[in-house]
Parts: structure tokens; sequence; C-alpha cells
């Protein structure tokens, strides 16, 4: 047998822990039932188990270090009578030996209990709209069929979807593990979501807020027709009930529109207009702001 320090890959000054630890690691590594019908890494796993036996006994491992002994713990020939007149000591370092094997072996047990198999992630881009009204999307599993996933309606961004018992297959007839999609949504350019209200900024005319108008509006379900109440400032809040994000159990929110007074550039009728424009006596629309 090879020098045991270079079996189990440590130096001649290596400490109990050390063999211990070395020792652990590629017993793991070569194990039978970590690599089964792999006739080489046996073999190694034999010589490795050799090697700790002969370390994690101090008085082997003097003996060895002293030249009385050969790496397989026989008596080389000078030192036979001297070696047969020894006693065998407990194993300095290593109290109890049987505790390595036990801790090892029980390592292997719980690799051989039935364990589920990996869960599967899958990230999936949606729209503002595709999230508000639920999509279908198509994915590949793991092991090669392809099913088609349905978004709720409502869908918020990072929220994750379960498929249960679709992810990779169990260890020794344990179940599969499941498949999480994590949903990404993408902003919308006008839309933006409030809890399950959706709002939205309107444009309107000088002529619109001051007369009052109906115009169109859009929403996730298309546009509607809207009324703007006659002398609507910039930032009044109109709400439109149900047509926001569908909520659980049941229900949606509402859609909440913000006007906005949009002023042309360059209007000289509307600048003359304005010249000529004298506010109510007493109107302020700053007034108590210095308070």
């Amino acid at each position: 047998m090879s020098d045991p320090y270079s079996t189990l890959g440590v130096a001649r000054s290596a400490s109990a822990d050390e063999i211990r630890r070395a020792y652990r690691k590629l017993a793991k590594e070569l194990h039978p039932d970590a690599r089964p019908g792999d006739s080489a890494a046996e073999e190694r796993f034999k010589q490795v188990s050799q090697a700790f036996h002969l370390l994690s006994d101090s008085e082997k491992r003097a003996r060895f270090d002293r030249g009385e002994i050969d790496g397989d713990g026989n008596e080389r020939s000078h030192f036979a009578s001297q070696g047969a007149r020894r006693s065998r000591q407990t194993a300095g370092g290593f109290d109890d030996i049987g505790d390595v094997f036990s801790d090892l072996f029980t390592d292997f047990g719980r690799r051989q209990q039935p364990q589920k198999g990996r869960d599967v992630r899958y990230r999936m881009p949606l729209t503002f709209l595709e999230a508000a009204r639920g999509i279908s999307r198509r994915i590949k599993l793991p092991n090669g069929k392809s099913i088609d996933v349905k978004s709720p309606a409502g869908a918020t961004h990072g929220q994750v979807l379960r498929l249960s018992r679709l992810g990779e297959a169990g260890a020794r007839g344990a179940a599969p593990g499941d498949v999480l999609i994590e949903l990404n949504v993408t902003p919308h350019k006008r839309f933006s979501r409030d809890g399950d209200d959706i709002r939205l900024e309107l444009p309107i005319t000088l002529k619109e807020a001051v007369l009052g108008a109906k115009v169109r509006a859009p929403t996730i379900d298309g546009p509607v027709d809207i009324r703007i109440p006659a002398g609507s400032t910039s930032g009044a809040l109109l709400r439109l009930k149900g047509k926001g994000m569908s909520k659980k159990p049941s229900g949606r929110g509402d859609q909440i529109i913000r006007l906005m007074v949009d002023i042309p550039r360059g209007d000289s009728a509307l600048e003359e207009s304005v010249r000529k424009w004298e506010p109510p006596k007493g109107y302020d629309p700053r007034k108590g702001m210095e308070k």
C-alpha cells in the first residue's frame, strides 16, 4: 500500500481533526453508494478507508512514522519482535473511531431516502395589459413536454405561479419537484397600478375644462366615454367604478383619472382672450398659501 498520508492527501504533521475531515470528504466522494458501478472509485475507497484505519490509531501511526510497520499495518522484519510486545492503546484524537463511521454512513443513509425532485424556476415576461387581462403562454418542461400556463387576470409583478409535481423527477420513488413561474410585468406608458386600482393622467383642453365636455378615455378594457364636469381644474380626479384590476375573491378595482389641462403654445387667439379676461372679484388661486 502507498503512504497513508498521501492516500488521504494530508501532511505527516496533520492533526487528528485534519485526518478525520480528509477521510470524510474522500469517503463521501468515493463511496459505492455515491458512484455505483465505478470499480476504480470502489478500489480507491478501500485504500482511503485503510489509510484512515491506520492513521486514526495513535500507536499504529507512531509505529508507521518510525518505520516499524508499512502502510498496510504489516510488521517490517527488523521491528517485528518489538512490535509484537507493544500493547494497543486508544487512538489519541479519535476517542471513538466508530463515531466517524457512524456519521459517514448516516449521511449515506439520508441520501438513500426518497428525495423530492428539484423545483424548476422560470421567468414569464408580461406586458401591463397582459397582466391585467390574463394570458396563456406555452412553456417547455424539463421532461421535454410543453404545457399552457395561464397567468390570472390582475397578476402582480414578482408573483409566483406554482405548478405542482411538474419539476424534476424525484429520487427513489419520491414525488417530482414543482415548476415555479415568476411573473415579470413591464410598466405601461399611460397606466399605472395602485393596489387594485389603475391610475391614468388624461390631458384635456382649456375649453373642455371650463365648459365641460364628453371625451374618450382609455381603460384596460378599451376606450370609454366620460363626462368632464364644467369648471374642472388640473389635478381633479374622476373615478370609473369596476375598471381597475381583478381582485380576489371577486370583483375589480376602479380606474382613477387625473385631469391635466393642456395649454397649446403659440395660440395668439387664446393669448388675446386671456389678456381680456379678468378674474372674479376676490378670486385668488393661491389664497392662504402664505400662512
